[in-house]
C-alpha cells in the first residue's frame, strides 16, 4: 500500500468508528486551533457564497461544520467508493486532501494537490481536442474559458463551440470576445433539467457567482441540452453554481449515445464531489473519473471533476 492509499483508508477507518456527534466535535476542535484571522476569513467567505452552510463566531453557528460531519457519517462508502474508481494517484491524493481539510483543516496537502501545469479544465494529459469536436461551455461568463480552450487547442480544435450565460452585463462582454473566432453559438439561457423560467439571482462578491431562483425581476429561461442542442456533442464543461446536477440531467441523452468528455465543477455544495460521478454512473456506465484542483489551499475550491468514457471499461 503507497503513502497516498495509506493515508486515505487510515482517515475513511478513523471515521468510519466516529458517531456523527464525534466527528463534528473533532472537526471543531481543528477549526479552534487555527489562526483567528483565518476562523474570520472562512466566516467571510462561507457567508457570501452560502453553498456550504452558515459560519457565525459571534452567535456561535457552526452549521458549515455541522453539515461536514453530516457528510462524512452518512456518505462513507460512497467517498470509498469515488476513490477506488479515480484513475490516477494527483486525483486520489486530491481527494484524501479535500477531506483531511475538511476535518483537520489540513492545508499543506491541499496547497500540495493544486494543478499547476494547465489551465483550469483542459488537462492536456486527458483532454485532447480536434477539428471534428464540438465544445459546450456551461456558465461561459465572459468568455474566459472558450478562450482558454482556443489557446489550448487552436481555432482548428473545434467544429463548434456553444456557451450558455444568465447574466446581461457578462453576456455582453461574452459576445464582445467572441467576435474575433468562427462557429460560435452563445446563448443567454440556463442549463437545467427541464425547459421553463427562472431569475438570475445576484451574487454580493461579482457575476461570476450569480445563480438562478424561483424568484425575482431579471427572468432568464431554461433549457435542457439535450433539447436546446440538436447536434451530436463531444465535450461538455459546467461551472454554474450548483446548478450542476440538474443540468447533467438535462445532457442524458447526450451522454449515453455520444459519451462527451464532462468537465465539471464538484465543488458548489457538500454532496457534488460524490453525487455526481454516481449520477454519471447510473446514466451511462463506463466513464474513468479523474479530480483536478485549481482552488486556494485554505479550502477545497475550483474542484473539477473530469470524467472520460472509456469503452473497455464498460465491456467489462
Amino acid at each position: 500500500m503507497n503513502v497516498i492509499d495509506k493515508s486515505f483508508y487510515e482517515l475513511v477507518n478513523h471515521l468510519g468508528g466516529l458517531s456523527e456527534e464525534q466527528i463534528y466535535n473533532n472537526i471543531k476542535a481543528s477549526f479552534d486551533l487555527i489562526p483567528e484571522q483565518t476562523k474570520f476569513s472562512l466566516e467571510d467567505y462561507f457567508n457570501k457564497f452560502k453553498y456550504w452552510g452558515e459560519l457565525n463566531l459571534q452567535t456561535g453557528n457552526y452549521d458549515q461544520l455541522i453539515q461536514k460531519a453530516k457528510s462524512f457519517s452518512e456518505h462513507l462508502d460512497d467517498y470509498v467508493w469515488l476513490y477506488k474508481r479515480l484513475k490516477d494517484y494527483r486525483s486520489k491524493k486530491l481527494l484524501f486532501a479535500i477531506m483531511n481539510n475538511w476535518y483537520r483543516y489540513d492545508f499543506i496537502s491541499l496547497s500540495t494537490s493544486h494543478e499547476v501545469n494547465y489551465n483550469h479544465y483542459f488537462d492536456l494529459d486527458l483532454i485532447n481536442a480536434n477539428r471534428d469536436d464540438v465544445f459546450v461551455d456551461l456558465g461561459a461568463y465572459t468568455g474566459d474559458t472558450i478562450i482558454d480552450y482556443i489557446r489550448n487547442y487552436g481555432e482548428a480544435g473545434y467544429k463548434r463551440i456553444y456557451g450558455y450565460e444568465i447574466t446581461d452585463s457578462s453576456y455582453k462582454i461574452l459576445e464582445s470576445n467572441i467576435l474575433p473566432y468562427e462557429n460560435i453559438m452563445i446563448r443567454k439561457k440556463a442549463a437545467s433539467d427541464e425547459k421553463g423560467i427562472m431569475y438570475v439571482n445576484k451574487s454580493v462578491v461579482n457575476d461570476s457567482a450569480n445563480t438562478i431562483s424561483t424568484e425575482g425581476t431579471d427572468a432568464v429561461e431554461t433549457v435542457t441540452i439535450d433539447e436546446d442542442i440538436k447536434e451530436a456533442v463531444s465535450i461538455i464543461k459546467m461551472d454554474i453554481e450548483g446548478a450542476e446536477q440538474k443540468a447533467l440531467i438535462g445532457c442524458k441523452n447526450h451522454i449515453i449515445n455520444e459519451h462527451p468528455k464532462l468537465l465539471l465543477s464538484v465543488y458548489h455544495n457538500n454532496e457534488d464531489i460524490w453525487k455526481i460521478p454516481r449520477m454519471i454512473e447510473n446514466i451511462c456506465p463506463g466513464y474513468d473519473f479523474y479530480l483536478r484542483s485549481y482552488g486556494g489551499n485554505i479550502y477545497p475550491t475550483e474542484i473539477v471533476l473530469i470524467a472520460i468514457y472509456n469503452e473497455k471499461s464498460n465491456k467489462q
